[in-house]
């Protein structure tokens, strides 16, 4: 399955997508909106432009597990973009991502990245940081589903 993932923002919002064996997730840049509307219509663009079936959008969930403000936008969000993808077959799930943006900078710095190159990218990679985690909880679903769980 295609899955395409999201990490909203104001200023920016990055984008990554999976091959369909769901092997591998790239980053594919940011989405050319304005507002969480403009927005979800880029990405629900971006999504049955690149036949996605599935798009994963990160919530920003405290280390508490409490969610704040940033957490109520990206909800917003991921309704507006449901909305857009309506009819479409494409369906939409808010995917946990504390320390994405961390983990990303990361990655960024160890590649040797310089610092003013990260800001246009830092969010694509983020995005493609949820869409690892997403594919590997659905890597690990199936094992379970199939039997392959090893018991301790």
């Amino acid at each position: 399955m295609r899955i395409l993932a999201a990490d909203f923002g104001d200023a920016r919002t990055g984008l990554a997508i999976c091959d369909s064996s769901e092997t591998i997730a790239s980053p594919i840049g940011n989405a050319d909106g304005k507002g969480i509307h403009g927005t979800a219509e880029a990405v629900a663009r971006t999504a049955e432009e690149r036949r996605a079936e599935l798009v994963v959008v990160g919530l920003p969930v405290n280390m508490d597990g409490t969610e704040g403000k940033r957490a109520e936008k990206c909800r917003t969000f991921a309704g507006a973009l449901k909305s857009e993808l309506e009819g479409t077959g494409i369906d939409v799930v808010l995917w946990d991502e504390r320390n994405t943006t961390v983990q990303a900078y990361r990655n960024l710095l160890a590649a040797g990245v310089p610092g003013s190159k990260k800001r246009g990218i830092i969010d694509s990679e983020a995005a493609r940081i949820i869409l690892d985690s997403y594919m590997s909880y659905r890597r690990n679903q199936a094992s379970r589903e199939s039997g392959n769980e090893k018991k301790f």
